[in-house]
């Protein structure tokens, strides 16, 4: 009698412990709990290579465009969370995106790759108006750790309200990318911060990073 009663005690004190470890439904707390700060996760992709093949696109029609309150075209976060490039990194930036001449013409993929994946993802979603007219964005750009050729990192974003048809990309997101990027060069904000703000938002990244929306004119040759 003795004995079971030990036994039921040391089970006792063994479920005990195992609730303590874990969470709600008997995952381990750690498992639970959310990413920090609360955000998802932004996959890690290939980083810049020696040469790039078109990478395959989401299936036709399988990717939705969102707008804000004020039109703005955001992607589907299904099919373009964003995608960081793991050769940039806090530690490097002076290296890399901060470094005096530019970061981003040695890593860009070439037009022949890209005009591909373009037409491909027009279709992912659903876009049907002039190619000239729809830039395809890096959501994360190559000036704030973007991957350069992940599909989750591109998509075809179109025009912006007020944009005149026939005229070319017409997108202030560049502006914002640009200013981002001053930031994380001058310390101001993390690179991680900048690129958690710009997947989720870039119409509202600014405002979350309390900075002050005085950015400079995007430079053709080092944004998106």
């Amino acid at each position: 009698m003795a004995s079971r009663t030990a036994l039921g005690a040391a089970a006792t004190l063994l479920a005990l412990a195992v609730l303590t470890a874990c969470g709600p439904g008997g995952h381990k707390a750690a498992d639970a709990a959310p990413p920090a700060g609360g955000h998802p996760m932004i996959p890690m992709g290939a980083g810049p290579e020696p040469s790039y093949t078109a990478a395959a696109q989401p299936a036709p029609g399988s990717c939705h465009v969102r707008h804000t309150p004020d039109g703005q075209p955001l992607p589907d976060p299904a099919c373009t969370p964003g995608a960081l490039s793991p050769a940039v990194t806090q530690e490097n930036i002076k290296d890399t995106i901060c470094r005096p001449g530019g970061y981003t013409s040695t890593i860009r993929p070439p037009v022949n790759v890209t005009n591909k994946e373009k037409a491909e993802n027009a279709k992912s979603y659903g876009y049907t108006g002039p190619m000239g007219d729809a830039e395809y964005d890096h959501l994360i750009s190559l000036q704030l750790g973007g991957d350069p050729n992940d599909p989750r990192n591109l998509w075809v974003e179109p025009p912006s309200p007020g944009h005149v048809p026939g005229k070319g990309p017409n997108n202030p997101k560049d502006s914002v990318e640009t200013h981002l990027h001053t930031a994380v060069c001058k310390g101001q904000v993390t690179l991680a911060a900048a690129q958690q703000a710009i997947a989720t938002d870039w119409t509202t990244a600014e405002a979350k990073l309390g900075l002050k929306d005085t950015s400079a004119p995007a430079d053709p040759a080092d944004s998106e």
